[in-house]
């Protein structure tokens, strides 16, 4: 095993709760949020160790837990992503974060948690992992991670030897000296410049992310170079979740330095990154659905699962309408891959209608022997997904049919297909509807995954 990438701050339950707002309270002009899908995931320097994750075989979380439901939470995320987890003493409660959203857009943000890091020196493993890092990330919340003395030693020691990117906070400790990189956005920047924050915090290069703008970034001797967002990271279309955007800046700068990249290059590459993963749905790729007032996932049993497209269309409509997404396929062994496009097409809309080949159609389309699992228990799995409002099995080929009755505003489908491809696409810019093509995971099949079982 190599040395890991370690992620050191403060982390933090996030928690989205969306729905829909037609109506204002009687009570004050208010908007009244009918609460409909719950998603969890870890937030602040827990978000960036799970981005982190993904690509990286081993990575490294220093932070402090709390030992309650939504600190063992945390724990049970982080872990069945492949992130270790290296804890510091914490007094109160775990944070956590609640933001209300409807339609797409934030409405309220709740905080609730006193978690503080306790002082002292921290546990021995704290400096053995940070002695052995190949890179290591600084996510600060301000919540005391990065104030502590002995961390803060550590940090310096670390900057001496290896990359250290630090993602500051408002209310956050100043970066350690001689960091490779710290990445401040513009409001944490205080209208300061790159070069001026560069001087003040004796960093190698300091870089101030303009979300969709890019960067600016300041190195030393080198003045400062405005960094673009390549035309080619503007995937995905609708409402856009800039939540997380600065840890997956943050992370792939980390990444791009502990490869040797300069940090120009790296800045380049972490301002690619962000760009992406917010056009492509943002946080939610990361997200687990939950049960409404309560933690843990669950099946959505409101979901409607149907042969009868004009059917699933009424039963929608007559739930508040809005913008409809469809997208479609096989689903023949759910994975990963799947989950993601499925949580991320959700994003573009207010109700994600899912066309499902049936099982004659996936004969048709894939040979003898498939479908492994049969269409009726297909649907019940992807209806069982918080983000699927309905499922459609068809048995046609391809869905045309189907988008003539549904007319979709969004036809979503992976980014291993292109336009030219889709047959149906036709069909849905005749309706005025659009075709989206999201980025797909890459090593994940089905085809792929039931040959690998057929071998063994």
């Amino acid at each position: 095993m190599g040395r890991p990438v370690v992620i050191v701050g403060d982390c933090m339950l996030d928690i989205d709760i969306e729905g829909n707002a037609t109506r204002l309270s009687p009570e004050a002009p208010v908007p009244v949020v009918d609460a409909e899908r719950v998603w969890h995931r870890p937030g602040g320097a827990g978000l960036a160790a799970l981005l982190a994750a993904r690509v990286e075989s081993d990575v490294v979380l220093v932070t402090a837990l709390a030992a309650d439901a939504e600190g063992r939470e945390l724990s049970e995320m982080l872990g069945s992503a492949g992130v270790t987890v290296v804890g510091l003493p914490m007094a109160g409660t775990t944070p956590c974060k609640t933001r209300i959203r409807a339609t797409g857009q934030s409405m309220l943000r709740l905080d609730h948690g006193d978690g503080t890091v306790l002082g002292g020196a921290p546990p021995a493993d704290v400096a053995e992992v940070l002695d052995d890092a190949r890179a290591v990330c600084v996510a600060d919340y301000g919540r005391g991670v990065t104030a502590h003395a002995g961390i803060r030693r550590l940090l310096t020691r670390a900057a001496q030897r290896v990359p250290v990117v630090w993602d500051p906070h408002p209310r956050g400790a100043d970066p350690v000296a001689r960091c490779h990189l710290v990445t401040p956005n513009q409001a944490e920047a205080q209208r300061f410049s790159a070069e001026t924050l560069r001087g003040r915090w004796d960093a190698h290069a300091v870089c101030v992310t303009l979300g969709g703008k890019g960067a600016m970034l300041a190195t030393e001797g080198g003045g400062s170079v405005h960094v673009a967002v390549p035309a080619a990271a503007g995937v995905g279309a609708g409402r856009t979740d800039t939540c997380g955007a600065g840890d997956r800046f943050a992370i792939a700068a980390t990444l791009a330095l502990a490869d040797g990249t300069d940090v120009e290059g790296a800045v380049a590459a972490a301002v690619d990154a962000a760009s992406r993963f917010v056009a492509t749905g943002g946080a939610v790729g990361v997200s687990r659905p939950a049960r409404l007032g309560g933690h843990g996932s669950g099946p959505d049993e409101s979901a409607i699962i149907s042969r009868n497209t004009e059917e699933v269309r009424h039963r929608l409509h007559g739930r508040g309408g809005g913008r409809l997404v469809a997208t479609g396929g096989c689903f023949d062994l759910l994975h990963t891959g799947h989950v993601r496009l499925l949580h991320q097409a959700r994003q573009l809309g207010d109700a994600l209608v899912v066309l499902l080949n049936s099982d004659s159609s996936v004969r048709g389309l894939k040979g003898a022997g498939r479908p492994i699992v049969t269409a009726d228990d297909r649907a019940r799995v992807l209806a069982a997904l918080a983000c699927v409002d309905a499922v459609v099995i068809f048995d046609e080929p391809t869905p045309e049919a189907q988008l003539e009755l549904l007319r979709p505003d969004v036809w979503v489908k992976g980014g291993d297909y292109t336009e030219a491809d889709l047959v149906e696409a036709g069909v849905v810019r005749g309706h005025s509807g659009e075709v989206v093509l999201l980025p797909t995971v890459a090593g994940y099949s089905s085809s792929k995954l039931i040959a690998a079982m057929t071998e063994r």
